[in-house]
């Protein structure tokens, strides 16, 4: 457990979430801004990860590398562990990323101009990707009903009409929601019924809360599992996104035939030497240290929650049933996105994302990311406090 609390100096690394929030929030300064917004964690990955990388640094030659049987075998047994999913080994191709893999899906299943489902707030790259591949956006925004989100299925279908393809995110990012066997069968039955492909983005899908359990959307799909395009990693659940390895599970031949033709043309089928050795070894002996790492989450997650809620009032958190990823509402508040952002840059020295990010569904939220040592969660929640509760308009 000392791994997880112990704080490692992560600047001056050339992270994403520790040296470049100067350029992110416009910042002239950003040495003294404690980062709490884009989704790593400030953990070191597994010992088991570690080695492996260690021993094939050690070989000392980078040549071209592939992702071998040995890495479908990890694949094909964590999935089935995990989640009871029986995968086919021809139905994994290996991706650089979970936002590369979505972004050739798109690309090659559908045509510009053709209407794409998104449900915000909701995972950016989501409608980024669409829109910069000049496409349509449909945006069913999802609704609040007992503090968890949930879907609006009669807006979600009137939008499916006429549109070629749905995201899914599943669970949900930034809302943490897991979605049930029944809205996802629902959600399944709605898209068969209007002829619309449906990729699940599910690499949130290790990171459960409590008793809640991941459903993968193509395991319930039964013969409607051909429209369905699986993307998952093991970058999230072990932190390991800068080793860039996604999959996509695809159970038609057809299909999968035009994503390999697509990485052809795009160059894209390559993948970094790192990638089999980490893949291999989160999946084959890591479960132990995710199972830790959950107990940590979970703890940081009440913490967080309570402590929040404590210090400001009029802060609502939303409980998230998966992911280290805390969505919170501050529109009791009677701020402005643009004023709460500037009192946490600059009063509190503290970075979290705007929730309009994730859409205009997301205005009047901010996430927060917990997966950190305790002592920088309880820090961070200071600085917010401090600068929430110390201003002069409210």
């Amino acid at each position: 457990m000392n791994s997880f609390q112990h704080i490692y100096d992560r600047k001056n690394t050339r992270s994403v979430k520790w040296d470049s929030m100067k350029t992110i929030y416009n910042l002239e300064d950003s040495s003294d801004i404690l980062p709490m917004w884009i989704a790593d964690m400030d953990f070191p990955a597994p010992p088991p990860v570690l080695k492996a990388l260690h021993d094939r640094v050690e070989h000392s030659i980078f040549g071209y590398s592939f992702m071998c049987e040995d890495c479908r075998t990890a694949v094909i047994n964590w999935q089935a562990k995990r989640n009871d999913w029986q995968i086919e080994r021809d139905w994994l191709l290996f991706h650089q990323g979970i936002i590369p893999a979505i972004a050739s899906i798109i690309e090659t299943f559908t045509e510009k101009n053709d209407k794409i489902v998104v449900t915000p707030p909701v995972y950016p790259p989501f409608f980024q990707l669409a829109e910069h591949q000049d496409r349509e956006v449909l945006y069913s925004p999802l609704i609040v009903q007992d503090g968890q989100y949930t879907i609006d299925f009669e807006d979600f279908e009137e939008k499916l009409q006429n549109a070629a393809l749905f995201i899914l995110c599943n669970p949900h990012n930034p809302g943490g929601r897991v979605w049930t066997p029944e809205e996802l069968t629902e959600i399944i039955r709605l898209c068969s019924k209007h002829d619309v492909l449906i990729i699940s983005d599910e690499i949130h899908g290790d990171l459960m809360m409590g008793e809640s359990r991941h459903t993968p959307l193509a395991k319930i799909a039964g013969t409607e599992s051909d429209r369905v395009f699986t993307c998952m990693a093991p970058t999230k659940t072990f932190n390991l996104a800068g080793i860039q390895v996604a999959m996509i599970v695809a159970t038609d031949k057809e299909k999968r035939a035009k994503l390999e033709k697509h990485a052809l043309a795009h160059g894209s089928g390559m993948l970094n030497a790192f990638a089999p050795a980490a893949l291999t070894a989160a999946y084959n002996d890591s479960e132990l240290w995710l199972e830790e790492m959950l107990t940590i989450i979970s703890d940081n997650i009440d913490f967080a929650i309570r402590e929040l809620q404590k210090k400001v009032p009029g802060l609502r958190v939303m409980e998230p049933q998966s992911t280290y990823l805390l969505w919170i509402d501050y529109s009791e508040l009677g701020l402005t996105e643009d004023e709460v952002m500037e009192q946490l840059l600059f009063t509190g020295k503290v970075a979290l994302e705007p929730g309009s990010k994730y859409g205009s569904a997301g205005l009047g939220y901010l996430r927060l990311n917990a997966a950190c040592p305790r002592a920088t969660l309880s820090e961070g929640i200071d600085r917010i406090a401090f600068a929430l509760t110390n201003n002069d308009d409210t």
